[in-house]
């Protein structure tokens, strides 16, 4: 994607973003939009290169927001973002750069309705449901969040006494952890940082790529 090592965030990219919250105008953007491009962009692919060997190829999202159905009109992310290792079925790692510092996350951010029903079998099932409390009680300890959307009530045709039923309500699964600007950021370091975090969630991404796998109903 770019010839630049990575070399870290600089102090700049978390300024643009504490700026565009203020300010998130096509003007704004024009005028700063070189200062994006520098300080957030060209870092931003520069870790995803360096990331690419062990976590899979980068997606990098466009900066744009999609308003055609949003009462917000706000035309401009407020983070910039990536996603690596895209292959169907397999749970992905994102990497997240905003004013409130890096967002490294890993999981199923969206699930299916065949992709819920096989997961939900699967923490039924006392040998592979028990690996998954076991796999998030690790992440937990090792400091990160476990989050996903989850039903206000049991799913149906699950009894609300089951050993696993704050599992079950779960309809998409995630591990993240947000950390805060620390001079690391803008050093190299940071790449070790992201990609230490995504070891300590890769046992999330392994369960749901065994256990649920990719969706087999057509693309909408």
């Amino acid at each position: 994607m770019t010839d630049t090592p990575f070399s870290g965030f600089p102090p700049e990219a978390l300024d643009f973003y504490e700026e565009l919250e203020a300010d998130n105008t096509k003007a704004f953007w024009t005028e700063n939009r070189h200062v994006y491009e520098r300080a957030v962009k060209e870092p931003l692919l520069a870790l995803c290169d360096r990331l690419a060997e062990e976590f899979g190829a980068a997606k990098v999202f466009r900066p744009y927001r999609d308003v055609r159905f949003s009462k917000d009109k706000s035309p401009y992310k407020t983070a910039q973002g990536a996603v690596l290792g895209t292959a169907a079925g397999a749970g992905a790692q994102y990497v997240q750069i905003s004013a409130a510092g890096l967002l490294v996350a890993a999981g199923y951010y969206e699930m299916a309705s065949d992709q819920v029903k096989r997961f939900r079998e699967a923490v039924d099932d006392e040998t592979s449901g028990e690996g998954l409390a076991g796999v998030l009680a690790a992440i937990e300890s090792a400091g990160h969040t476990v989050h996903g959307d989850r039903l206000k009530t049991r799913p149906r045709g699950y009894d609300e006494d089951h050993p696993r039923i704050d599992l079950l309500r779960y309809k998409t699964l995630t591990a993240w952890h947000e950390y805060p600007p620390e001079p690391w950021l803008h050093t190299a370091e940071a790449a070790e940082v992201v990609a230490s975090t995504w070891r300590e969630m890769a046992p999330l991404n392994t369960w749901l790529e065994r256990n649920v796998g990719a969706s087999h109903l057509p693309r909408r």
